[in-house]
């Protein structure tokens, strides 16, 4: 069989995949739309495809496969990495047959299957490859153990070519209250590597590499993207080689002997997603396009939460608990959710985790009357569940240790006062199931706040004595499936010391994510910025807080603290006891304002506005263009006053639209005294195209200000 093209093409992408029976595909391009292949285009592709020989390569070159051999003269981490006690480490996939669906139907996938025999580790091996109706590429692999002993697998990396015009990369870092802060570098030769061993995916993520041409930003440059659909332990890496073809890869990153397949044994690796865009924007809309077209994506119009953790910590009683809900009902809260502190023993944060009981030393008469009390004002009530942690001073603990994610002769070291359950033990999983589903039948909870607030160190299965976080991962998704299987009117708020673990693994099991831990709104323009590349606006928790925030002192007005919470999924962190009449009538007015433009920010399609350092700017823009919205804040004092002024996007040019900043009677939005343009005053009408290239004035604004701009199609 001679090789064949295979080509997949979707909303302005395509994807041109080698087929031949002696290798699993190859990508030969994958970027910007092609159209109709000629018979001249697929040989220019197929003669592309297969490198000129550099020094020190091959003889005869080849191209690298989606799976990387070192057949194929690959330097870079093996595609499969595994052995039968050391033999058969080198993997050689033969006789391959492929499946082709050109996905007819509406909103489906455009699909390619390949399946082959690794004759050397005697492993079958299938190969996924989706091209989806977004334009977002999806590929993951499977390997089947068809020998007669044990096969040791160590790693399963999958490998996408970038052209040689993107020469810088884009990733994220960060920490607790400062997750998801961007860091850009060169492209150069050898391998660009961010490995993650927390157990978790980590507050120092990199979430997406990002290859591009130079100075890509959000709306200019070519970009490359890739993500790695899993909760646990991974690698992504950019490799150059020496003879100048790029890559950008990822796979699970495995613990030695983590993963051991007997014979007929099977292990799947994560999906790896992938992204081309013109700018950020573009690939990340892909990726919220195709999330927002699951069909058990939220519907428009989330609740607005209150959560109580700020308001009162583990002080709880039932009379300023209903108080609170009383005022949370006033200002148009529509889920209150009790925080930690509710189960037996947890005054603290020392003690208590495990032993998921209503303390009767607190809640007397249990939860049912405030349950009550907050279901007779019309809102939801949620809940906060800690299920894959522990405290040694715990029933839990002390009755099961071999329940312990931890070395068998000793503890793991205590992080947070906290030991790590091992959910993959079939005695602690069905305890914990029971546990939660029991309470949340009991009182029909609508949402559950699940925490996650440590890394895995040295995580290690007592039962087997083997490192656990593989297992440990898959079993918590199975987990939270069976709790919401049993309670289908359930949804779940992902957290994770913060946003520790923001990924698209976890993201299809559960509803929403706290996005930071830090409800301090200064913080939280630049990480919502930089997460809602990942996860659109919908599923991001935002919540006002306090005037002067809990995290780091600073204090801000409420109209800064609004407009930051409005460009996510809204809600409340703020003891509204303490608020005073003025402020709860304002936040009152922003309430009414989020619930009125909910279907544009949970559907419009976002872009990140091209400012001075010291601003931050975003629209939202419906489908049809007709509406958009947009915020503008403040993050530091201005090089220049006014600055450059304020471009939109995503506006149809031949179109009017009327321009107004949305006012809230009685907010203080600006304590600047210096003249504003006039459009922050007086509403005015504009065709489109000079609102994308001439822009709006910049208004002159102070720290920790902002404004919220509606456009409408006039």
């Amino acid at each position: 069989m001679k090789s064949s093209l295979v080509h997949l093409t979707s909303a302005g992408v395509s994807v041109v995949l080698v087929a031949e029976p002696d290798s699993l595909p190859v990508v030969a391009y994958w970027g910007s739309a092609l159209g109709q292949l000629d018979e001249a285009t697929e040989q220019r592709i197929l003669d592309d495809v297969r490198p000129v020989r550099a020094t020190s390569e091959p003889d005869a070159p080849r191209p690298i496969g989606i799976l990387p051999e070192a057949k194929q003269g690959w330097m870079g981490f093996p595609g499969i990495a595994g052995h039968r006690g050391g033999r058969g480490s080198f993997s050689d996939v033969c006789g391959v047959s492929y499946e082709h669906t050109p996905g007819t139907t509406p909103g489906a996938a455009q699909r390619l299957v390949a399946r082959g025999l690794d004759v050397s580790g005697q492993v079958q091996a299938t190969l996924e490859i989706e091209l989806l109706p977004s334009g977002l590429l999806r590929t993951r692999a499977s390997l089947r153990n068809d020998g007669g002993t044990e096969y040791r697998l160590e790693g399963l990396d999958l490998a996408l070519p970038i052209p040689g015009r993107a020469t810088e990369l884009l990733d994220l870092s960060g920490r607790h209250n400062g997750e998801r802060r961007p860091q850009r570098r060169s492209l150069v030769d050898g391998t660009h590597l961010r490995e993650n061993r927390r157990g978790r995916t980590g507050p120092d993520a990199a979430t997406l590499l990002f290859a591009g041409t130079p100075g890509f930003d959000f709306a200019r440059g070519e970009v490359w993207a890739i993500h790695s659909a899993w909760s646990g332990n991974q690698r992504m890496w950019a490799e150059r080689t020496n003879g100048g073809r790029s890559f950008l890869g990822a796979g699970e990153l495995l613990h030695t002997g983590e993963l051991v397949l007997q014979p007929g044994g099977e292990y799947e690796s994560p999906w790896l997603y992938a992204s081309y865009g013109e700018g950020l924007d573009e690939a990340s809309a892909r990726i919220h396009a195709t999330l927002r077209a699951r069909p058990g994506h939220p519907a428009v119009g989330r609740p607005i939460t209150l959560n109580t953790w700020e308001a009162v910590y583990f002080d709880h009683s039932l009379p300023p608990l209903v108080e609170l809900a009383d005022l949370a009902h006033r200002v148009g809260v529509e889920r209150f959710v009790l925080d930690d502190g509710w189960f037996l023993g947890r005054r603290h944060d020392r003690a208590g985790l495990g032993d998921w009981l209503v303390d009767p030393s607190v809640w007397t008469d249990g939860l049912t009357p405030l349950v009550d009390h907050v279901r007779s004002l019309g809102m939801q009530f949620g809940i906060w569940f800690e299920p894959e942690m522990v405290n040694p001073d715990s029933e839990m603990a002390r009755n099961h240790p071999d329940w312990i994610l931890s070395p068998v002769h000793r503890d793991a070291p205590l992080a947070r006062q906290q030991l790590v359950v091992n959910t993959a033990h079939p005695d602690a999983y069905a305890y914990l199931r029971d546990r939660i589903v029991e309470l949340v039948t009991a009182h029909r909870i609508d949402y559950i706040k699940w925490d996650h607030n440590r890394d895995l160190l040295e995580p290690v299965n007592r039962t087997t004595g083997v490192a656990g976080v593989h297992e440990q991962t898959l079993a918590t998704y199975r987990l939270i499936d069976e709790i919401k299987a049993a309670c289908p009117w359930l949804e779940i708020e992902s957290c994770s010391a913060g946003g520790g673990r923001i990924d698209l693994g976890i993201v299809e099991h559960v509803d929403r994510f706290w996005t930071s831990d830090s409800n301090d709104p200064l913080e939280r323009q630049r990480i919502q910025r930089w997460t809602s590349l990942l996860m659109p606006p919908e599923l991001l928790g935002s919540h006002v807080g306090a005037a002067r925030a809990h995290v780091t002192g600073r204090h801000s007005l409420l109209s800064f603290r609004a407009i930051t919470a409005l460009m996510g999924s809204f809600g409340i962190e703020w003891d509204l006891r303490e608020a005073s009449e003025e402020e709860l009538a304002e936040l009152t007015a922003w309430i009414r304002e989020v619930k009125r433009l909910a279907p544009l920010v949970e559907r419009g399609t976002l872009h990140r506005l091209e400012t001075e350092n010291a601003h931050i700017a975003q629209s939202v823009v419906s489908a049809d263009a007709s509406h958009a919205i947009v915020t503008l804040a403040a993050i530091d004092s201005p090089p220049h006053i006014p600055g450059p002024a304020l471009r939109l996007a995503g506006l149809d040019p031949e179109r009017r639209y009327r321009v107004a900043r949305v006012r809230i009677d009685g907010a203080v939005d600006t304590i600047s005294t210096r003249p504003q343009p006039a459009w922050w005053n007086e509403e005015f009408v504009s065709l489109g195209s000079t609102l994308v290239k001439l822009g709006l004035p910049m208004p002159t604004l102070r720290p920790q200000e902002a404004a919220l701009i509606e456009v409408r199609e006039t």
